[in-house]
């Protein structure tokens, strides 16, 4: 034979090994596994009873980004770019978190509602994210870890055209990069 054949004949030898049909599991044995599976997962079992765990606790990094996350949005009124007094704990909490772990960065995505014109929103929701970027700076933020996008009102966080979809619209989100 030739090299070309007994190559094409090794290749197909492998394609059809690799097609064989998965292996039958009885019930039986199908429950068995299943039980120690999600004994290894909670924690129950030999190494549950020694107090060891399979979750891995998260560092105080995460779990301060964690508990930031639940406030990441700062509201705006109706054509303006000036942040509300309600929202100055958030920004300040972020400038925190900021100032703590210099190698951290924050994304702010400035949004408005529908009304204007898709250029007007884009300049508002670049105002909005830079009045954001403005106040974290003034906290001790480096400028180097936070980057500002506007999206206008391409990307609404509710549907809709009454005064309440509006009002969520209008916002900056912060997002941290992971």
């Amino acid at each position: 034979m030739k090299p070309i054949q007994i190559l094409a004949v090794a290749v197909l030898a492998l394609g059809l090994a690799a097609c064989q049909k998965p292996k039958q599991v009885k019930p039986d044995e199908t429950a068995a596994a299943t039980t120690t599976d999600a004994a290894a997962t909670s924690g129950i079992g030999d190494a549950g009873a020694a107090g060891g765990s399979a979750v891995k606790p998260l560092s105080p990094q995460q779990q301060a980004l964690a508990d930031l996350q639940q406030k990441s949005i700062v509201f705006f009124d109706f054509d303006s770019s000036e942040i509300r007094p309600e929202y100055v704990p958030v920004v300040a909490a972020h400038a925190g978190y900021l100032v703590k772990y210099p190698a951290a960065r924050v994304r702010l995505e400035g949004h408005t509602d529908e009304r204007g014109s898709r250029e007007y929103n884009i300049g508002l929701g670049e105002r909005r994210a830079q009045a954001v970027r403005r106040a974290l700076m003034l906290q001790g933020v480096a400028d180097a870890q936070i980057t500002t996008v506007s999206y206008g009102e391409e990307r609404p966080a509710v549907e809709g055209t009454d005064e309440a979809a509006n009002a969520q619209n209008r916002r900056v989100e912060l997002v941290h990069a992971q």
